[in-house]
């Protein structure tokens, strides 16, 4: 990293952290290199590539620039949010237990109790209300989602960090709802931080990828040998595509949070709404450290309705403005009903989701427009009650 990016703010940061311009061709952007191998100048001797799935120029820009946004020395870009996930997990060994708290992303639920738990690693889940007495019986990874998918819950990384590490765990967490932007968990205490940047970190709807990053040396030595070994890597355009829409996530994310904020007051004065789920709510269990360790309160909202499952999934389907579709932290406005979509793999666990439960995208259109389309399908809602 330069050294006058070293001490320059988030925004410039998020434009120039991949490194600038080309030093052979000047190319502003860095070139989308499609080759999946490298000249070599002697047997064993190479220019920093050889093979793209160990690295590519496209993929070592990237890595680069997001770990430079995350306040970290070592980053790692993977094909898929959960496939960092994976590779995370990968860390620990048969026998060693995993902590996950109520209320993860169903994809990360199913990827450790469907897939490592198989393999011999101890999955149990927590509502971290005593973390404590959990933590006693031995840990060797703590798995944290803040604000968590899709009920919004936030975690006190710093508090939750100090505890864990008295009892020799590693801190997990996952950044996607907040990024960089609003939250930077390393400085908080974790020791590893993953994202899906299929979500705001691309922002575009547009591509699939996930990000690991640490300050550990002997983590990173660890998560680069099974990024390469594994094989679970993005490709030179998926990078491109990923950092392209890093350069704008500051602007993004303002809005995002801003329209949000209009979202949630329509809700709240709704009389279709039974709950809001959302930061920003003086009555939110984790308002005050929101407050203290997040810049904004994110650009997702969930809301329970009054009528249970079937008006919340009629609900989903009466929007214009709002997309009925999976993901989120695109430029456009997204809902779903998780129950049903995102987290179907939780159906008859501990990580079960409300019925009646739906979460939005909020993305970048007019506020205006997003406040009308939602009163339009919450007041169609609120016949159905009549």
């Amino acid at each position: 990293m330069s050294d006058w990016l070293e001490t320059a703010g988030f925004e410039t940061r998020a434009v120039h952290g991949g490194g600038g311009a080309d030093p052979r061709t000047g190319a502003v952007n860095t070139p989308v290199y499609l080759s999946s191998t490298f000249e070599q100048d002697a047997v064993g001797q190479h220019r920093g590539f050889e093979y793209a799935r160990s690295s590519n120029p496209s993929r070592a820009s990237l890595e680069a620039h997001l770990a430079v946004l995350e306040g970290a020395c070592h980053g790692f870009a993977f094909a898929s949010g959960l496939a960092a996930e994976d590779a995370v997990m990968r860390l620990l060994r048969p026998g060693d237990r995993l902590i996950m708290q109520t209320d993860s992303y169903g994809g990360t639920y199913r990827l450790a109790t469907g897939i490592h738990r198989g393999a011999g690693l101890v999955v149990d889940v927590s509502d971290f209300s005593d973390l404590d007495a959990t933590l006693k019986a031995g840990a060797q990874m703590l798995w944290v989602e803040t604000p968590t998918n899709p009920l919004l819950q936030v975690v006190d990384i710093a508090a939750v960090a100090a505890l864990a590490h008295r009892h020799d765990a590693l801190v997990v967490v996952d950044n996607t709802f907040a990024t960089p932007w609003i939250q930077r968990p390393l400085e908080l205490g974790a020791d590893i931080v993953v994202h899906s940047t299929t979500k705001y970190l691309g922002g575009h709807s547009d591509v699939v990828g996930g990000f690991a990053a640490t300050n550990d040396p002997d983590t990173a030595e660890r998560l680069a040998y099974l990024q390469n070994a594994a094989g679970a890597v993005p490709g030179p355009f998926d990078c491109f595509l990923v950092q392209r829409g890093v350069k704008t996530l500051p602007i993004r994310m303002e809005r995002h949070c801003a329209n949000a904020l209009a979202v949630v007051e329509l809700l709240s004065g709704h009389p279709a709404v039974d709950r809001v789920f959302h930061p920003s709510l003086p009555d939110h269990p984790g308002h005050a450290v929101a407050q203290r360790q997040m810049r904004a309160f994110g650009g997702i909202v969930s809301f329970t309705v009054h009528g249970g499952e079937d008006v919340a999934v009629a609900l989903c389907a009466r929007t214009r403005v709002f997309t009925l579709a999976e993901s989120l932290g695109a430029v456009e406005s997204l809902i779903e009903h998780p129950g049903r979509m995102t987290h179907a793999s939780t159906t008859g666990t501990e990580n079960e989701v409300p019925g009646d439960l739906i979460r939005l995208s909020v993305g970048l259109e007019s506020a205006s427009d997003l406040a009308a389309d939602l009163a339009g399908a919450l007041d169609a809602a609120a016949a159905l009650n009549a």
